[in-house]
């Protein structure tokens, strides 16, 4: 068993001298001592009861009771142990599993930052388990689905031009040609260019669905993401929506969802800044929430979310 130095020399004072006095005497008695405590905190003494006088009367009790593994602090008023040798570091709480689907208590506030209660968030869209390639198909499917599709070039019966042959066939020493507009010539055709198609892939209903809940699910366990009781805000002014960011801790850009059609108020006061964007509860989706370090979400938000969470599929 080792122990600390300083905890023997702060319990035994002088009798602590291992290594440090030539007097055998005082050495034996030291040895003693230690091992008369080590035999109390295991059960079996190695000397007699009557050897040492550290622990009588039920000291055992006592000994046990001094170096227990109980937590204590210089306010707890024991005083067995001095106070420098007490931890006063705050204890490191067991992190939160996730991915249990359990509901979720989260604090409700607003942006001038006032207590208006808790809610509880649905387990089986704001705690599932978290799975990236969900959310790498989901990511894809959108950015797939959001291009516009028009790129088009033109081919040799739509390119400008003549169509007369430039030269005769035989006599010129050049090579024969039939056209000045083929995609060998400049200004000519584009042979297989792209043309106007749409670029969407298909992806189930399920794994979208699913997709928003993981994302939704991170922001959560990151404590990233915010219930507001609403999102009126008193005046369209951009200063006041810059302080209220600026009150939130480690946020960079920020996303707002609110249930209800967006406020004229809320709308001018977010349009000059890049780094805000304001949603609907139906617009929500998963490329959006991975752009935005924080999301920010209206009680009214939360209930639309959930609900459309749990609508079934239309098959």
């Amino acid at each position: 068993m080792s122990m600390s130095r300083r905890l023997l020399r702060s319990i035994y004072g002088p009798l602590y001298a291992f290594g440090r006095c030539d007097s055998p005497t005082i050495t034996l008695r030291s040895f003693r001592t230690y091992y008369d405590l080590c035999g109390h905190l295991h059960g079996d003494n190695i000397f007699s009861p009557g050897s040492s006088g550290l622990f009588k009367g039920g000291s055992s009790v006592a000994a046990n009771r001094w170096l227990s593994t109980s937590i204590l602090t210089p306010e707890s008023g024991e005083g067995a142990f001095p106070s420098h040798l007490l931890s006063t570091k705050p204890l490191a709480m067991a992190e939160r599993s996730i991915g249990l689907y359990q509901d979720l208590v989260i604090p409700v506030t607003n942006f001038q930052n006032e207590d208006k209660g808790f809610m509880v968030l649905a387990g089986d869209v704001f705690d599932v388990p978290i799975r990236k390639d969900i959310v790498h198909r989901v990511v894809l499917w959108q950015l797939a689905k959001r291009q516009q599709g028009t790129h088009s070039t033109k081919t040799i019966s739509e390119v400008s031009g003549t169509g007369r042959k430039p030269w005769r066939q035989k006599g010129t020493g050049r090579a024969r040609h039939g056209t000045l507009r083929g995609p060998q010539f400049r200004g000519g055709a584009t042979m297989h260019g792209p043309k106007p198609r749409s670029h969407a892939i298909k992806l189930n209903k399920k794994v979208r669905r699913l997709g928003l809940k993981i994302a939704l699910t991170a922001r959560a366990a990151e404590g990233k993401l915010l219930v507001f009781d609403d999102l009126e805000v008193p005046t369209h002014k951009t200063k006041n929506l810059v302080n209220y960011v600026k009150q939130m801790e480690n946020t960079k850009k920020l996303l707002l969802v609110d249930g209800c059609p967006i406020g004229e108020k809320l709308k001018l006061a977010t349009q000059n800044l890049h780094y805000v964007n304001v949603l609907p509860s139906i617009g929500l989706n998963v490329y959006s929430i991975l752009l935005h370090d924080t999301l920010v979400i209206s009680r009214d938000a939360v209930n639309k979310i959930v609900e459309r969470m749990h609508t079934p599929i239309k098959r």
